[in-house]
């Protein structure tokens, strides 16, 4: 997963503008806060259309301002969905300090986490991902889920590896899946609209996927056909695009342990009669409202929503993610685990 050159390069682009976003995005959060879900735009604004009348959406909208605010919610924030201001404090403490280490590891020319991640600088009052449950924390998982969560395997587990079928999608370089795609994460945050008749194209990053939404009001495709991304259609209410997902195959974990604050093991499960409904609402030239919510009444007992702002960053470079050449991880881990067994075993 030959990752470290792209990521070092772009990451000392970072670093030169990381201080001045960090100071302006504080001076910009004191100053908004406390605020609403929604972004407020300027009464004279005029929301964008395309050249055949669709509300227009496109761009290069990386989610990695994102990056600094959990998935779930610490339990002791209970429902409160922002931070005092004690907590947004000790986020911000929190990214001076682990930029303070990231610049040492640059200073003495090491290879650490700080070059392997793209470090958000721009702390969020919003305490979680999670906006339903209103304690931002996931569902519990129904029998049926706690089951096939205990079958589930990732290279982030601590068990014996002998097949790829030890691995989860991501690993194998096939797709982080649903809803976990639309999450923020450690690095290749891009994401970026496209727009033509009839149709609305979301392109991610990670793994190079690209959502194709048609808006023409076809119906799903036959139940029988399951992908790993599921079958999108799309409408818009408004000028909000409205995007509902079924047709998954149920294997692919619900979240990456690479989103922060995710479960730490990706072993929250998925089943083909998940049902996806997204929101995309444009509020400004350079900010949308994106809302998520992932109903799998197979293996979780009620639905639960994401909610948070998208901003436009028109110079944003996508790079190729070349996850399948040169991935000897899975190799590897398999080697070395029946090395380790066999080392035990002679003991």
């Amino acid at each position: 997963m030959q990752e470290a050159t792209r990521i070092e390069l772009g990451l000392r682009a970072v670093g030169r503008t990381r201080a001045a976003a960090l100071s302006s995005a504080l001076c910009a959060m004191l100053a908004a806060w406390p605020h609403g879900a929604l972004a407020q735009s300027d009464g004279a604004w005029q929301h964008p259309v395309t050249p055949w009348g669709d509300p227009d959406l496109q761009g290069r909208w990386p989610i990695r301002h994102m990056t600094l605010t959990p998935l779930e919610r610490p339990v002791e924030l209970g429902t409160r969905a922002y931070l005092n201001d004690d907590e947004f404090a000790e986020r911000v403490a929190a990214i001076e300090a682990r930029n303070t280490r990231y610049d040492r590891e640059t200073s003495e020319k090491r290879l650490g986490q700080g070059h392997w991640a793209e470090a958000g600088q721009i702390p969020q009052r919003q305490a979680s991902l999670i906006v339903d449950p209103p304690n931002g924390r996931l569902p519990a998982l129904t029998e049926a889920g706690l089951a096939k969560s205990a079958t589930m395997r990732s290279s982030w587990q601590d068990i014996p590896f002998d097949t790829p079928e030890d691995f989860d999608s991501w690993d194998r370089c096939i797709t982080r899946g649903m809803p976990a795609s639309m999450f923020p994460m450690q690095y290749n945050n891009g994401i970026e609209i496209w727009q033509t008749p009839g149709y609305v194209l979301i392109r991610l990053e990670m793994i190079h996927e690209v959502r194709i939404v048609p808006l023409d009001g076809r119906p799903s495709l036959d139940p029988a056909i399951k992908l790993w991304m599921g079958d999108s259609r799309g409408r818009f209410e408004g000028n909000t695009l409205v995007v509902e997902t079924t047709n998954f195959n149920g294997l692919t974990p619900m979240t990456n342990v690479v989103t922060p604050g995710a479960p730490p093991e990706n072993d929250i499960p998925t089943s083909e009669s998940m049902h996806i409904v997204e929101r995309f609402t444009r509020t400004s030239d350079d900010r949308l409202q994106y809302e998520i919510t992932t109903h799998d009444p197979e293996m979780m007992v009620r639905p639960w929503t994401v909610a948070y702002e998208w901003r436009l960053e028109p110079d944003y470079v996508i790079y190729e993610y070349a996850c399948h050449e040169g991935n000897t991880a899975v190799r590897n881990y398999i080697e070395a685990s029946r090395f380790e067994r066999r080392q035990r075993a002679s003991r």
